[in-house]
């Protein structure tokens, strides 16, 4: 059959994204991916300097998703299906472009692991993100912030006749546009995707890439990669060169034999062949291959321990296989960001489809030889010189023109290219594409008014970069008398760009009237080492907003963010009882909600009813928005189960060691990622 792509639509149980989080991130995301200056002195240099380049501050101006639950319902999805007589690949365009299956149609096995639900769960850079398929990570170490964002989609001529789907957004954490192309030549078994991430700026740009691949795992899964080391991270946050594939009593290229979770990052010779694959017990399975500027090859595994079985349930449902994650990056690991010259682009080529070996070698004693069945059935199925080929070919097609959108990401691309004139031939940024959120930002950049809110409602998100904030600097009051929106959004970029006690003056002008900026004081009171401070200006601004008394999802938002802050800021310096009326002064809908009954049961430790505390972990609760290595779930239990064997007795180790035998923490509640 000619290769076709079509719209389809999928029916999923999914829970619903929920409004995003209108309280500013000025804090960098709770990445467990970090490295202290020490750690980095003991690595390779140009490894050093590439994970010390560039950290991520925060993600602003993106904001946080942490608005969903766990309540899944049927719901359809839009799909884009990309098929030939060989493959078929299922696209959700409003999902980060997830290639969600690549069904193998001769064989009829899925080659990736395809997630029978859409559950977010907290492990994306801004919240929300789901498991399963194919992801294009771009922005930072980690999931990326679009993997839940809708992109831009459009039919386009493909190399050598027939069409591609390109998929196209601006990310907006580093401030760059970047596309991915997928086709199918015909009577191809592999999947093409052509990548560029282009920098239209006049200064360098830190890069960030990685192509994350769920594959199915069981017992005779094993990942494959031509290395004979990996640098491995583990969640005890250190990063050491292993050998490969044995270190620690296992052979870690089998994803089930290690416990804990952990990254295993390979560290693939130069001008050796670019590849990964994982194989079943049969030797058969997904393989993905690149040109060389994909450098990066990575495991990622559960483990066997109880947090990363639980962790695997928590992002499906019962019944369902795991998974592991093989994935391709630009850097060799990822906690590195490559910096990208002014008016530069970094483009390549992957290819993706099934891969069947010698299950004896695959699985045999002789790591070298596995790997090289791997690489010579490879060779057979798709030549190293045809990916080049593939990729020479791909490159002036780069740049044709959409011809028929088959979905809209957002208009923030529209708003930069028309601040900034930049010309991005094959990813077009139609004005059409501009929207209500964009709206305030373009009446700024063609008047130099920044215009004050009609509704009364958390201020919309602040534009950061530094031209939008010299226009932010330079722009007149749309108040003559007085403009708390205009200083705010100052103070926010002003914060962003390092500007902190500039920051600091603008919300002070404004604070005691505008419970936004007050809250902004009080997490920079937290940074600034003034805990009692940043406790009493979170209780103001939540005492502010709350007599305001507004209804609707955004304000509901609002509403339980900043609770959730001020709960934890008063708990964190001994205020458990103002930290009670707090929480009493939340809707119930939001006293409900998981997270709100583990920070009740921490209100209740920290007033000394450990039993009451207990009683809520007994009837049972489950935190939406946990974050992948947060341990406070876990904390909370020991800390209860000890003051209930302690009594009013001080914490001794032996009392400790009771704790953990009488009270064991519940398999449900154990989500830990790393060694006890």
């Amino acid at each position: 059959m000619p290769t076709t792509i079509r719209r389809a639509v999928l029916s999923l149980p999914a829970a619903p994204l929920g409004p995003e989080n209108p309280l500013p991130a000025l804090l960098p995301p709770r990445d467990p991916h970090h490295l202290d200056a020490g750690q980095r002195a003991a690595l390779p240099p140009a490894m050093a300097r590439q994970i010390g380049y560039a950290p991520l501050g925060s993600v602003l101006p993106v904001r946080r998703r942490d608005g969903y639950t766990r309540r899944r319902t049927p719901t359809d999805v839009d799909a884009i299906v990309i098929e030939n007589d060989r493959l078929r690949a299922t696209v959700l365009p409003g999902l980060g472009g997830r290639v969600h299956s690549l069904e193998h149609k001769p064989s009829g096995r899925q080659l990736l692991y395809r997630n029978p639900v859409l559950q977010p769960a907290e492990f994306a850079l801004n919240g929300a993100w789901f498991s399963g398929g194919i992801e294009w990570n771009i922005g930072a170490t980690g999931h990326g912030p679009l993997a839940m964002a809708p992109l831009h989609a459009a039919r386009v001529p493909a190399p050598g006749g027939g069409e591609m789907l390109r998929l196209w957004e601006w990310e907006r954490m580093r401030d760059l546009p970047f596309q991915v192309d997928l086709w199918l030549p015909d009577g191809s078994d592999f999947l093409y995707v052509g990548a560029r991430v282009r920098n239209p700026h006049d200064r360098p740009a830190p890069v960030y890439w990685w192509s994350n691949i769920a594959v199915p795992e069981d017992e005779g899964s094993r990942v494959l990669a031509p290395a004979e080391e990996a640098w491995r991270f583990g969640y005890e946050r250190g990063l050491s060169r292993v050998p490969v594939p044995h270190w620690d009593g296992a052979d870690h290229t089998y994803p089930t034999r290690g416990r804990h979770a952990a990254d295993f990052f390979y560290d693939v010779p130069d001008g050796a062949r670019r590849w990964i694959t994982s194989l079943d017990a049969e030797g058969r399975g997904l393989v993905q291959t690149s040109t060389d500027l994909l450098r990066g090859r990575k495991l990622f595994v559960w483990g066997s321990g109880r947090g990363g079985r639980r962790w695997q349930q928590w992002l499906t449902e019962p019944g369902h296989g795991g998974y592991a994650e093989i994935q391709a990056g630009l850097a060799r690991t990822q906690l590195e960001h490559v910096p990208l010259e002014p008016g530069g682009e970094f483009a390549w080529l992957e290819a993706y489809g099934p891969l069947a070996a010698d299950p004896a070698a695959v699985h045999g004693a002789d790591w070298a030889a596995a790997r090289g069945e791997v690489e010579g059935r490879l060779e057979e199925a798709l030549p190293r010189a045809a990916v080049d080929e593939a990729y020479a070919a791909w490159r002036p097609y780069a740049d044709l023109e959409p011809k028929e959108s088959l979905a809209t990401g957002s208009g923030w691309g529209a708003l930069e290219v028309e601040r900034g004139g930049h010309d991005l031939p094959g990813t077009p940024f139609g004005p059409e594409t501009l929207g209500e959120e964009q709206e305030p930002w373009r009446d700024l950049l063609r008047t130099g008014t920044l215009p004050y809110p009609t509704r009364v409602l958390p201020p919309y998100a602040t534009l950061v970069s530094p031209p939008w904030q010299d226009l932010l600097e330079l722009a007149v009051p749309g108040n003559p008398v007085h403009d708390p929106h205009l200083c705010y959004h100052l103070g926010v970029a002003r914060w962003h760009a390092g500007n902190r006690s500039q920051a600091v003056r603008s919300w002070e002008q404004i604070a005691d009237d505008d419970w936004p900026s007050m809250r902004c004081l009080a997490v920079a009171d937290q940074v600034n080492g003034h805990p009692e401070r940043a406790a009493d200006r979170f209780l103001q601004a939540f005492e502010d907003a709350r007599e305001e008394r507004r209804d609707g999802a955004v304000w509901t938002a609002a509403m339980a963010a900043l609770g959730r802050e001020t709960i934890e800021a008063l708990l964190a310096v001994g205020r458990a009882d103002e930290a009670a009326a707090v929480l009493s002064g939340l809707r119930p809908g939001i006293r409900e909600r998981g997270r709100f009954q583990l920070l009740r049961a921490r209100v209740l430790l920290a007033r000394g009813d450990a039993a009451a505390a207990r009683g809520i972990f007994d009837r049972g609760f489950e935190v939406a928005d946990l974050r992948e290595g947060d341990e406070t779930l876990a904390d909370t239990w020991h800390a209860i189960a000890e003051r209930l064997v302690a009594g009013d007795s001080p914490i001794t180790e032996a009392i400790r060691a009771r704790a953990l035998t009488e009270h064991p923490l519940p398999r449900r509640y154990d989500f830990r990622m790393r060694p006890a």
